[in-house]
């Protein structure tokens, strides 16, 4: 568990890259829509951090190539990207935002 900052210091809308250790990439870590969100910080289709890029709900587009990523599920929604980017559970304790980089963000199920 990595402490990222207090919820307050996140506003909505904005992100932060943090280092998430030797055995890990980057993270970028969003506030949108009222919930928190961690993917990969590096865009899966060229080396872009996605922390630079411009949250619109729950999606990111890349900075240099206009990808759309899914901030829920890491999944690229148009070219060029192709592949997902990671994600990682977010928990909020005592106000304290935290990054879990070995666990993937849980996937809640459609409602059909």
């Amino acid at each position: 568990m990595i402490p990222v900052c207090r919820i307050e210091d996140l506003p909505e809308g904005e992100s932060v890259r943090i280092e998430a250790g030797d055995s890990h990439a980057a993270i970028a870590v969003f506030h949108s829509e009222g919930a928190f969100y961690a993917v990969d910080d590096t865009c899966s289709h060229q080396d872009a951090s996605l922390s630079e890029g411009w949250v619109e709900g729950c999606y990111v587009e890349c900075p240099l190539h206009a990808a759309l990523f899914d901030l829920r599920s890491g999944m690229p929604t148009c070219l060029p990207a192709r592949k997902p980017v990671r994600t990682h559970a977010v928990t909020v304790v005592d106000g304290m935002l935290h990054v879990h980089p070995l666990v993937p963000a849980v996937q809640e199920e459609a409602v059909a």
